[in-house]
């Protein structure tokens, strides 16, 4: 028998499920805060229902849950890289990252990616499957019990493509911010996408305010197929007119991911042309410096390059930062984890 997944339907879902199994439509407020603020797992341990509800619900719905696999810590910067285990037994990973403004959460949205890019572990074995909107809330949960701390921003950035996922994903913004539960500002929430256009224009449309970050990677089409395949499907003008619409409905600045590879995409001409697509947008550039992986020659530019890069975007008045690697020591690029215990296992 298929049970429903409580921790997966927003408050105005549960309302109508508890109303549909002959409750009162004030129960479902008091699971709703039992799953997400007080991070309850069990269903039998709902006090403030009788014992002949909770037989009720649990006959009929379960309270899905994830288990810490294992957990790294580093030793530079406090970074913990967690790898989840899954009900039906996959791996997912997310990292908790100590910042001056608080506790970061980058989780992982699907169990593997069919994207494709080049320097990305998260992809090499394809899509797996889409994870429930209780499932990406519950990797947040369980960290903040594991680490006895409030996670106060929280980035989509783990593996999966979050716009692949689509509708589980805004019904997980809509979870993770509703007042009765986590309370999370959808200003404190970035949402990673590979340029999926048509999702971009939807998304923009939902009333989300949320930053949306963008992997660019390279401002020329060709280049950018050659190391991202949705660069077949999607052009880099598309993706920038879509991403001018998002600011213009939510007012919120983009991010530009741009990973550095050397000789791929941090010569003078993709320099220029950078400037040349970004120059008018309230956009923000993250710079990043490759993480190299077994399975792709790529290189990582010297520092001195990385520098020469940031220094001529500033010079062109466009905001940008290096991002600093968080948690070196434990395997920094997303996927790679994952992907080790996986191969272990079998």
């Amino acid at each position: 028998m298929h049970k429903t997944e409580l921790n997966s339907l927003t408050m105005e879902e549960l309302e109508g499920y508890i109303y549909s199994i002959g409750e009162q439509k004030y129960r479902a407020e008091q699971l709703f805060t039992f799953i997400h603020k007080n991070q309850g797992t069990d269903i039998e341990n709902i006090s403030v229902f009788s014992m002949g509800l909770r037989d009720k619900l649990e006959k009929v719905s379960k309270i899905n849950q994830l288990r810490i696999f294992k957990r790294f810590d580093s030793k530079i910067d406090n970074t913990k890289k967690y790898l989840f285990l899954l009900e039906d037994n996959n791996i997912i990973e997310s990292v908790a990252m100590e910042y001056k403004h608080g506790l970061t959460a980058c989780i992982s949205t699907q169990v593997g990616c069919k994207m494709g890019c080049s320097f990305c572990a998260s992809t090499k074995e394809g899509l797996i499957r889409s994870l429930t909107p209780g499932e990406m809330a519950s990797q947040i949960y369980m960290m903040e019990k594991d680490l006895n701390n409030k996670i106060s921003n929280i980035v989509l950035m783990g593996s999966g493509e979050p716009l692949d996922n689509y509708e589980n994903t805004i019904k997980f913004l809509n979870i993770i911010h509703e007042p009765k539960g986590h309370n999370t500002s959808y200003r404190n929430i970035t949402l990673s996408t590979c340029g999926l256009v048509p999702k971009i224009y939807k998304l923009a449309e939902e009333d989300i305010p949320i930053t949306l970050s963008i992997s660019l990677h390279s401002p020329f089409d060709e280049d950018r197929r050659k190391i991202m395949p949705i660069g077949n499907k999607y052009s880099v003008y598309d993706i920038i007119e879509a991403c001018k619409y998002y600011n213009h409905k939510t007012k919120r600045r983009i991010t530009i991911e741009y990973t550095l590879i050397e000789g791929v995409n941090d010569r003078e001409k993709d320099l220029n042309e950078l400037v040349k697509i970004l120059k008018g947008m309230n956009c923000h550039i993250n710079l990043i410096p490759l993480n190299p992986i077994s399975e792709s020659s790529q290189e990582r530019p010297s520092k001195i390059n990385i520098e020469r890069f940031e220094r001529s975007l500033v010079k062109a008045n466009i905001p940008v930062t290096i991002r600093r690697e968080m948690g070196g020591d434990i395997n920094a690029s997303c996927g790679q984890l994952r992907r080790r215990y996986t191969n272990e296992r079998h």
